[in-house]
């Protein structure tokens, strides 16, 4: 089968023939129908995050997938061939971008019937950053005011429109043709930070979610209204900052879960909310794929396609 390698750091991810890879006790072998990169893909193959993800050479790339099961390990008794399922792969460990891959049976979760592929593939690591960033960390509810950063990106366009179906009040900041992609999302005002300082615009925030870092983080912390939430997808905010502040600070360090999945799958389908998405690649054209994630400029999530 075809796969995406990786024989080094800093090194250009290569398709490549390699073995066909067989399930064991309590695997699934799943058909790939399409596969999503995200920021970390990047991140990983610049060795930027070994001290979280250590990379063993040479590595299978990407963590998001959606296709068909093709065949089961034996003791594997939940998933049936042909079943459309999705999931998130192991960092480390990779296997995405490729033909097919082995996933844990408890780690797969059924693609909604009305869900194509591609939109599935976009689900697991963005959208469930979004929802664990909101639901988990922040709580955000009913009457509060939700600021967004990068609102026409990968998690800020699931967080704008899952902030929304909470009954917040959602701002997003964004730019170029990103401002109108946010309003049509469902933010209630949109700010373009390259013209407007959003800390002049802004106040009394209740949570902000901060999916750029540096300078931006930081300034963040002046539209919070007192025991408000910063929740960063980027770094660790400044306890003590936070802490003059008199707001919280956390970061989210997004793990693959299969119940979490399921849950924002759910409210995909009954929300009506949408997978926005930047560009769509054969597998031969990864090249121009991994270029587009490493640019910044993707709105939405990119797909690869087999």
């Amino acid at each position: 089968m075809r796969q995406i390698i990786l024989s080094d750091y800093g090194q250009n991810p290569v398709l490549t023939d390699v073995a066909m890879p067989e399930p064991k006790d309590g695997e699934v072998l799943v058909l790939i129908a399409a596969a999503a990169l995200n920021p970390l893909d990047v991140k990983l193959q610049r060795g930027e995050v070994h001290a979280y993800f250590p990379l063993t050479f040479p590595s299978m790339m990407g963590t998001d997938l959606a296709g068909t099961v093709e065949k089961v390990g034996s003791l594997t008794s939940r998933w049936r061939i042909g079943d459309r399922v999705m999931a998130r792969l192991d960092p480390t460990k990779g296997g995405a971008f490729a033909e097919y891959a082995i996933v844990p049976e408890d780690q797969l979760v059924i693609v909604p019937q009305d869900m194509n592929f591609n939109s599935a593939s976009g689900l697991p690591t963005a959208a469930g950053t979004a929802w664990q960033a909101l639901v988990e960390m922040a709580d955000v509810k009913a009457g509060q005011t939700v600021l967004v950063h990068a609102g026409s990106g990968g998690v800020g366009s699931f967080a704008i429109q899952f902030a929304r179906s909470f009954g917040a009040r959602v701002i997003a900041t964004a730019s170029g043709n990103g401002v109108e992609i946010a309003r049509e999302l469902g933010a209630d005002q949109v700010i373009d930070y390259r013209s407007e300082d959003f800390t002049e615009n802004i106040s009394d925030v209740d949570v902000v979610l901060d999916t750029v870092g540096g300078d931006t983080q930081q300034r963040s912390f002046n539209v919070l209204r007192s025991a408000g939430k910063l929740v960063s997808t980027v770094s660790p905010p400044d306890q003590a900052f936070a802490t003059a502040h008199k707001v919280e600070g956390g970061f989210v360090f997004h793990t693959s879960n299969a119940g979490r999945l399921s849950n924002l799958a759910k409210a995909m389908r009954e929300k009506g909310h949408s997978v926005l998405i930047d560009s769509v690649f054969p597998i031969a054209s990864f090249a121009e794929a991994f270029e587009r994630q490493a640019s910044g400029r993707a709105r939405g999530k990119i797909i690869v396609t087999f």
